[in-house]
């Protein structure tokens, strides 16, 4: 314990002194792994009684709050924290040293790893079924990776110079409040597959591709329809299969959104080790968490496209994500000569202006020492080097030539509507989404049940098709015995339960979008809801500002007065009944809905916290809907009583119906849904 309570201590002194060095970060992982570690071992002594277990489990618990109160002042170090953080062998042998001046013995040191190439080796790991069923079913699908050959380095005025830094600090410099974005063409048509119109702004880059360009760092703010532009890029460049690879909590939204805006082609998502993957899709979507799984086969498969979303996901290179998603880029580049490589940010620097190089890297822009061919051309033409005056704005402009794309909000502001309500469907893996699901089915099969024995009682014969009447009876009677019972599975236990899965994913969305675009409102319905998005805030460094049912007026007001004065307050986190009505949010144009309200009155009025008198930008709410479970269903009734106002009260915000109207309304369909299958 002393001897990490004094690594703490030094850790803290160091960042206090100044930025945080090599040795800094080397301490602060072999801490962190001693924290770890030595957690583990007092949960496995049986030596210790439970008394003196808690007890260094709580001095442990107190070290490991002052680390993270020392990650949160530095990207660096949360990035450490990462289940992808790469442990070097620095670290690992400061630990050994450290446990041997605390009297624990070690293992001998390993023989050091022989020196790792500066990308990710592809690997076999697994190869779905469906993939090799592909390969076999057509021989000619094998892609043929002598096809392309990068074209060789020509001798330049520029050779000689050293480039990188100087590009780097150009964007830092010769800005002069120009915006970092290419030239785009004229919008051309803007009808898109399936009935769909493009707004002018997505327009223009389709437009962008279609004249022959092929690389973007598309740094729209969120709400601008960057998956849209992506995957109607692709079409606009033959650019299939297309590899997609995306966080986790967006994975289920490529696949909705490529069949809304690609219809004529399918698509599929990577979940865990592939099983259910179509090995013939033309998109294929996987998630940064499993793609180490997968780089084997999809650096096989003869992609000519591909887009990163959320890019800055692979700013840090020594990761293992940075490492595949390089490694599969430059494969796909050696199968295709002019494949489509966008990456999809609204945050492309998180930290500082080096962030830019792993970005510029898939791109195929740069290498890790240099300009590559068509960038090098690009400075030569300048007819400058970096010795020269005008350099910096002139290198600037040939590196956004080369595809940047930065358009806000307010830019084109005409383009879309004041208020949208945009879905987010995510999918809840593992143990608790498989528990959802059962009780759902549960809940369903005894409505069944009681409904069956209702027909039966009537003694009437069989009953041809479905009586709605008596449906909506049974409903009636489900949700008399639920409000009547504290225990069980019924349709309010089952949604607390659907808010608390997507409460991380919920609130590691909402900071990226802090990141991005500014100020964000997060409102949930339950408190516990709130606690632990307020706890994946606080952990990765998010100032937020909280705004419940149970605090006093004065309390309240101070939090709100927080959020919308203070610029590093980037979350305001709200209770749906206690902030949805009263309170103006106009500072912020983007909302996350955490949970479903049980009314779209609700749920308008949560949207018109920041959509008001005051507000200058368009308002996105981004719903989160755990997609496969009697939420969507809610969604979608929502909507319907939505539409329903609109249509019978011209507009007014007067609520038709009540909550308990739609918890009535989903019994119903849930109940027709499980008589109809």
């Amino acid at each position: 314990m002393s001897v990490l309570t004094q690594a703490v201590r030094e850790l803290r002194t160091a960042l206090e002194r100044g930025r945080v060095t090599p040795s800094t970060r080397t301490k602060f992982q072999a801490v962190a792994l001693m924290l770890r570690d030595e957690r583990a071992r007092v949960r496995a002594r049986t030596d210790l009684g439970d008394n003196r277990r808690t007890d260094r489990l709580e001095r442990l618990d107190e070290i490991a709050t002052s680390l993270a109160k020392i990650a949160v002042r530095d990207q660096a170090l949360l990035a450490l924290l990462g289940e992808d953080a790469v442990v070097s062998d620095q670290a690992r042998s400061l630990e050994r040293e450290m446990l041997r001046r605390a009297g624990i013995e070690t293992a001998p040191d390993e023989e050091p790893p022989a020196e790792e190439p500066t990308t990710a080796p592809t690997k076999p790991g697994v190869v779905p079924q469906s993939v090799v069923s592909r390969q076999m079913a057509n021989p000619f699908l094998a892609p043929d990776f002598s096809a392309a050959r990068p074209s060789a380095a020509r001798p330049t005025p520029l050779s000689g110079w050293e480039l990188l830094d100087p590009l780097l600090r150009s964007f830092e410099r010769a800005g002069d409040g120009v915006s970092a974005c290419m030239d785009l063409p004229a919008p051309g048509s803007r009808q898109a597959p399936g009935g769909r119109e493009l707004m002018p702004h997505q327009a223009r880059v389709v437009a962008a591709v279609a004249a022959g360009h092929r690389t973007f760092l598309l740094a729209d703010e969120p709400g601008l329809g960057k998956t849209a532009q992506a995957l109607l890029a692709a079409e606009a460049a033959k650019a299939y299969p297309l590899l997609v690879v995306v966080p986790n909590v967006v994975k289920t939204n490529w696949v909705r959104e490529a069949g809304l805006w690609s219809p004529r082609r399918e698509a599929t998502a990577i979940q865990g080790n592939g099983d259910s993957v179509n090995g013939f899709a033309d998109i294929v979507v996987v998630n940064y968490e499993v793609l180490d799984r997968h780089a084997g086969w999809l650096g096989d498969f003869g992609f000519r496209g591909m887009v990163v979303d959320e890019a800055h996901f692979i700013k840090n290179k020594s990761s293992q994500r940075s490492q595949h998603v390089l490694s599969l880029a430059e494969r796909i580049r050696s199968f295709a000569r002019t494949p489509l490589l966008m990456a999809l940010t609204g945050t492309p620097l998180i930290n500082d202006i080096e962030d830019f190089l792993a970005i510029w890297e898939f791109l195929g822009w740069i290498d890790e020492k240099k300009p590559l061919p068509d960038l090098m051309d690009a400075l030569s033409d300048t007819g400058l080097t970096p010795a020269d005056r005008g350099f910096a704005a002139a290198a600037r402009q040939a590196v956004i030539d080369r595809g940047i794309v930065r358009r806000r909000k307010v830019d084109v502001a005409a383009d879309i509507p004041e208020r949208r309500v945009a879905d987010l469907p995510v999918e809840l893996d593992g143990p608790t989404g498989r528990s959802i699901r059962a009780a759902e089915r549960d809940l369903a099969r005894r409505m069944v049940a009681r409904y069956e024995d209702a027909v039966a009682a009537r003694g009437a014969g069989p009953v041809e098709g479905i009586d709605h009447d008596l449906v909506a009876k049974v409903a009636t009677w489900e949700q008399k015995d639920a409000a009547g019972s504290s225990s069980g599975d019924n349709v309010f236990s089952m949604m607390r339960r659907i808010g608390q899965a997507k409460a991380s994913l919920a609130a590691d969305y909402a900071a990226q979008l802090a990141r991005s675009a500014g100020k964000v409102v997060f409102f949930a319905k339950h408190v516990d809801v709130m606690d632990a998005a307020e706890e994946t805030f606080a952990q990765q460094g998010v100032r937020f500002s909280s705004i419940r049912g149970d605090q006093t007026p004065s309390v309240r007001q101070r939090n709100i007065d927080a959020f919308v004065e203070d610029p590093d307050v980037a979350i305001a986190v709200c209770s749906l009944t206690a902030a949805g009505v009263g309170i103006n949010l106009q500072v912020a144009s983007n909302i996350v809905l955490a949970e479903l309200p049980w009314t779209a009155a609700e749920q308008t009025q949560a949207i018109d916290r920041s959509h008001r008198i005051g507000q200058s930008e368009p308002v996105t709410a981004w719903r989160m809907i755990a997609a496969q479970t009697i939420d969507a269903r809610i969604a979608t009734l929502i909507d319907d009583k939505a539409g329903l106002a609109a249509v019978a009260l011209d507009g007014s915000d007067e609520e038709i119906g009540s909550s308990a109207d739609m918890q009535h309304a989903a019994l119903v369909a849930l109940l027709t849904d499980a008589l109809s299958s």
